[in-house]
């Protein structure tokens, strides 16, 4: 059982401030959590892949799998050698499995968006016997970015299993330890190569929380919204892709799984707040935001963070309140070199809410805050996309919100806060450390410093802020120096977010505001500037 701290890290129901959803055990002192677990990090895209792979070919007729995504290829590979994501599910369908998924129906591709694909393979696995639609019950500029898994086990619920993170089933996140990149590439801004470098997380969960996760998913399915907005045009995509406007009923209920571990876990959403509102959320939902601000708030030693935008004034407040309240606390900040987008209009956007972001956080706490981004051995960047959150060794976070407004009001998102209950005794630690917080850590670290994770573990963390900072200094100093000699460790340099003009900070910050990083928040909170 986890210890009585569980209820100072996690979110109370009345703290999640969703009466709607089912996820809750309402009146159950502990009810918005799940005890008993088995989390297991999965550091990389090859990583996750293989495991899910594993899985599914182990599957029974009669068996069940359950997905979302925010992009999916169908010939994305899920091994080197393949097969392709498209090719395992569709076999699944055809071998009497149910496969049921939820893709966002996503913009047009001629705006860089998914439309094209999420369509192809959602076609192909409907062909096959299975039902998998594409889904715009979302906020208007908004996005579906939810990236679940759930299989579950007919009459062996042991064995069912949930993949959570920022990972999505689609080209160019198949990279692994050495960042070399997936071979299958997706559009980027040059500067990454022909085969962009990637860096990106994923949970494997076992245990009562696969329940959690799998009521999450049926609180989409079950929306009784039409999947789309009634236009002409999208009558006649829905009509081609023989899409239905509303999903058939789920065919069964499950028990949760049993007891599988240590580890408690907490489900965290953001939905928007939009009119019809969800059914589970009626006023939408923003508990990713209020877990972050309530774990910063017991923050003391560390925030280790790494994100793919780091946006927003907003966004950064709760770190800068931490360390104002707290004179130890350190931060870490791992982030992409550039955009993914970087051209002369979908670039000074991004580089706006970081600008602003970086200041502020600067500002506050000029001595304590380092950002940094990675490139690999060759010397070419490696784009961050995990979204991953530790703070003092204890809780972490792993999911597919990212830290800016959007991902905290507007687009639907799906995270994990995770408190193991086996305190850490080993090496040098500080008081309430949690060995898989610790773990994760010291993994992450070993790959970003280049340095065996023994060495790491008999570092304390003030100790271990300034190694990335002599880290940093010394891959920096040798790049400036046209790269001669022995290349030192790691993959770690100083960031610095990308210069604007002062007319491009002009016309940059409405398209920030309205597109880029827009609120769905009521009006009522942006007031209070509340979540």
């Amino acid at each position: 059982m986890i210890d009585q701290s569980a209820g100072q890290w996690f979110l109370s129901p009345e703290e999640r401030g969703n009466p709607g959803t089912d996820i809750d055990r309402m009146g159950d002192v502990d009810g918005s959590w799940v005890e008993g677990n088995l989390v297991r990090p999965l550091i990389h895209g090859a990583t996750y892949f293989r495991r899910l792979y594993e899985e599914l070919c182990a599957l029974r007729p009669g068996d069940h799998v359950y997905f979302t995504d925010w992009r999916g290829d169908s010939d994305e590979k899920l091994l080197p050698e393949g097969p392709s994501v498209g090719t395992v599910l569709a076999d699944l369908a055809r071998s009497g499995i149910e496969v049921r998924g939820l893709l966002w129906r996503s913009h047009s591709d001629h705006l860089q968006f998914n439309a094209r694909e999420n369509q192809r393979l959602g076609t192909k696995l409907n062909r096959a016997g299975a039902e998998v639609l594409l889904d715009q019950r979302v906020r208007r500029m908004a996005s579906h970015h939810q990236k679940l898994f759930v299989i579950r086990h007919k009459g062996r619920r042991e064995l069912d299993v949930a993949f959570v993170g920022g990972i999505d089933l689609s080209h160019q996140r198949r990279d692994d330890r050495e960042h070399r990149g997936d071979p299958q590439q997706a559009p980027m801004d040059s500067r990454y190569g022909d085969q962009t470098p990637w860096h990106d997380a994923a949970l494997e969960l076992r245990g009562p929380v696969v329940g959690d996760l799998f009521r999450t998913f049926v609180e989409r399915w079950d929306d009784g919204h039409p999947l789309d907005r009634r236009t002409p045009y999208r009558m006649i995509v829905q009509r081609l892709a023989r899409m239905p406007r509303h999903p058939k009923s789920l065919t069964e209920e499950f028990p949760d799984p049993p007891p599988a571990g240590p580890h408690a876990v907490q489900v965290l959403r953001t939905y928007a707040y939009k009119r019809p509102g969800y059914p589970f959320a009626p006023e939408g939902e923003r508990s990713i935001a209020r877990a972050y601000g309530k774990a910063f708030g017991n923050a003391r030693k560390l925030i280790y963070l790494e994100d793919q935008y780091l946006w927003s004034e907003l966004i950064a407040q709760d770190i800068e309140d931490a360390l104002e309240r707290s004179p130890e606390l350190r931060v870490i900040i791992v982030v992409p070199r550039y955009p993914a987008n970087d051209g002369a209009l979908s670039g000074p956007p991004a580089h706006f809410g970081q600008l602003r972001a970086v200041r502020m956080l600067r500002r506050t706490a000029p001595g304590r805050v380092a950002i940094y981004n990675l490139e690999n051995t060759a010397g070419a960047p490696i784009y961050v996309h995990s979204k991953i959150c530790i703070v003092d060794d204890i809780w972490f976070t792993c999911g597919s919100d990212n830290f800016n407004r959007r991902s905290w009001t507007c687009d639907s998102e799906l995270t994990c806060a995770v408190l193991d209950a086996t305190p850490d005794d080993r090496h040098s630690v500080a008081d309430g450390t949690r060995r898989l917080a610790r773990d994760l850590r010291l993994e992450v670290w070993s790959e970003h410093l280049g340095l065996p994770r023994e060495e790491l573990a008999g570092l304390d963390l003030e100790a271990g802020f300034e190694l990335w900072r002599l880290t940093a200094a010394s891959l920096e100093a040798w790049c400036a120096g046209g790269r001669k000699g022995p290349r030192p460790p790691g993959h770690v340099r100083p960031h610095e977010p990308g210069h604007l003009t002062r007319l491009q900070a002009l016309w940059a910050e409405p398209l920030y505001r309205l597109i880029y990083d827009p609120d769905g928040r009521p009006r009522r909170m942006r007031r209070r500037r509340e979540f």
